[in-house]
Parts: structure tokens; sequence; C-alpha cells
């Protein structure tokens, strides 16, 4: 009896043992932490173009009296038209939040009308009327601070320095009677004059991806342009000088950024260890 149960204890041992070594699963490994994440710093060259159209205001102008008097007196009454601008320029993005630029804007045509008061050759009191046009070239480097990306919409601000070459084409002056409009002098013509002038702008608005490689650009930009010669001396008159103008512009615009397309390196997770029974 005892042989018996000696028999049927080790068959059992021995089972129990080999199902144990069937059912064994090997013990998962630790949870691998997921690759960290971290944000492409934007950087590289972009070329940029811009369209617009400028609300000028001339902020007077001056000249030169003749006859007996030397002293310079303002016009009665300034005003200039409104124009459009074209630019182009190149720029660097250099991180995320800080990126400057390299801009060169062509104002176009823009029509003055003016009028100065004294004696002229029919009369003591005499009214003038007098006639220019003035176009404009801009160099300016900027800054711009963007303000975070919400979507596809990337706020900013900005701020420009430079110099800006005024070139006034001659000015025509007439002038006639003060009570009789009627009795005019001859028209005079005077010499336009050019200038480098130094300029500052303010920037604002708003930068929209189109693409990876190329953003569009809808803002606003305050020009400052300091005054300078307008024309020479003619028949007895001039030379006179502008004060300087400024200009409120509401532009569109497109930048191309170089390598604005960089793919990601996708993440591969480690093969899992063999494991050997």
């Amino acid at each position: 009896m005892k042989k018996c149960l000696a028999a049927t204890m080790a068959f059992l041992l021995t089972t129990t043992a080999a199902y144990s070594a069937d059912v064994y699963q090997p013990q998962p490994e630790a949870f691998q932490d997921a690759p960290e994440v971290t944000v492409q710093e934007s950087t590289g060259w972009y070329l940029r173009g811009d369209v617009g159209y400028s609300f000028n205001k001339l902020r007077g102008a001056k000249f030169f009296q003749g006859g007996s008097s030397t002293s310079e007196t303002d016009f009665r009454s300034t005003d200039i038209d409104d124009s459009f601008t074209f630019g182009g320029g190149v720029g660097y993005q250099i991180n995320n939040y800080l990126r400057s630029d390299v801009t060169f804007d062509y104002l176009t045509k823009s029509d003055f009308e003016g009028s100065t008061s004294g004696s002229c050759g029919v009369a003591a009191d005499c009214i003038s009327k007098d006639r220019a046009s003035m176009r404009a070239y801009s160099l300016l480097a900027n800054v711009y601070v963007d303000l975070g990306t919400y979507a596809y919409f990337t706020p900013y601000v900005g701020a420009g320095i430079g110099a800006t070459y005024v070139k006034w084409d001659k000015l025509r002056n007439t002038s006639c009677a003060t009570g009789n409009p009627a009795l005019c002098d001859d028209s005079v013509e005077h010499g336009g004059k050019g200038s480098w002038r130094a300029t500052g702008a303010l920037m604002a608005g708003a930068t929209i991806d189109v693409t990876c490689n190329v953003k569009a650009d809808v803002g606003y930009r305050f020009r400052y342009v300091d005054g300078g010669d307008m024309f020479g001396y003619a028949s007895n008159g001039g030379p006179g000088r502008d004060k300087g103008f400024y200009s409120h512009e509401a532009r569109l615009g497109a930048r191309y950024v170089f390598g604005g397309c960089a793919t990601p390196v996708a993440y591969e997770p480690e093969p899992a260890p063999l494991v050997y029974k």
C-alpha cells in the first residue's frame, strides 16, 4: 500500500512540473516611455513681395519770397494725393518669435497742389496756384515680433528704419490778383529737386499659412519721411522745401520661406527582446 501511494505521488509531481513548464509565459516588459516631443524651431531665409495703397499727408511746405523780402514763408495750403506702393525684400526668420528683413518700396506718382500769397507782376495782393508731383523710393531695415500662432494665423508687430529718396517733378506756379482771378501773371516753372531723407516705420498685421513654404501677409504700415528740398529758384522766387510727409498704408503681401517643408524623422520603437524557454 505504501509503495502504491509513493508511486502515485511521484506521478502527480512529475505531471505538475511538466504542465507548469508548458504554460509559462514571460513577464511583460516594463512600459517604455513615449518619445519626447519637441517643438521645432522655425528658422531660415525668405523672400517677400508687397502691394499696397498709401494715404499720404504732407506736413507742409516753405519757400523763399522774391523781391525785397528774403524770408522763408509757409505755403497757405498744401495737399498731396494718395498713391500705390510696390515692394520686395529678403529676410531671415531668427526663431519662432523674431524675424528681420530688408525691403525696397516704390511709392507711385502723387500729385501736389498748393497756394501762396503775396505780390506779383499784376497786383500787390495775389494768390498763386502751385502744382507738382512726387515719387519716392524707400530702403528700410525692419524687425518683427510674431505673437504666437493660432491655427493658421500669426499676428505680429514691427518697426523699421532707413532712408527714402523723394523726387519732385517741376513745380508750375501761376499768380493771379486776389480781387480779379482773371488777371494773372505768366506761369513760372521751378525745377524739381530730389534728396534722401531719414525714414521710420511702424507695422502691425497677421501672417496666414497658405502652404508650408508660402505665407500671406495682411498688414498696416505707418511711415514717416523727413523734409527736404522741393523746388529751385526761378523768376525771383524760391527755392522751396517740404516739411516731410506721413503715409498710412494698407498692405497685402506674400513670403516664400526656404526649407519650410522639412519632414520630421519618424519614431521607430526598439524591437522586443527574444525570450528563450
